[in-house]
């Protein structure tokens, strides 16, 4: 889980978090999620030429935040593909579940950017998650913020 706190930048007009936000938000849930894993994205790109793109976001929005709250990201793996990871991400307010989303991202080479296969070695850290290196799992089995 990673905390997010709303700035008056993230508000439109109707001083609620805008919508294109938490795409944002998400992103850096999962880049926290990835480097939580061992995971350091520059390092990969630099050895092995791979990087994530997104390539498929679905979001629905069930209540709003605003200016100054406290949101809590959560991020857990609905889906590894030897190519594609697929992500359920969520933003909490407390016990309040503001917005869902999936979230797939696709492995590209970057001098191509065509489809590549996960490096083997990130692929084995997104099996073990982050709690195999002995931290939180990031939301990875929670249904809420602070289930387990």
């Amino acid at each position: 889980m990673w905390p997010v706190r709303v700035y008056y930048e993230d508000t439109d007009t109707g001083g609620v978090v805008y919508y294109a936000n938490y795409l944002k938000f998400f992103e850096r849930a999962r880049t926290e999620w990835l480097r939580a894993c061992g995971v350091d994205q520059r390092r990969v790109a630099d050895e092995t030429g791979a990087i994530f793109v997104v390539c498929d976001a679905a979001l629905n929005y069930r209540a709003p935040a605003r200016l100054d709250d406290a949101l809590t990201i959560t991020c857990k793996i609905d889906r590894l593909g030897h190519a594609s990871v697929t992500f359920t991400q969520q933003a909490w307010r407390d016990d309040m579940l503001l917005v869902t989303a999936k979230v797939r991202i696709a492995c590209v080479d970057r001098t191509v950017f065509r489809s590549s296969l996960i490096p083997p070695p990130v692929f084995e850290a997104l099996k073990r998650g982050p709690a195999a290196r002995g931290l939180r799992d990031g939301g990875v089995n929670a249904e809420r913020p602070g289930a387990v």
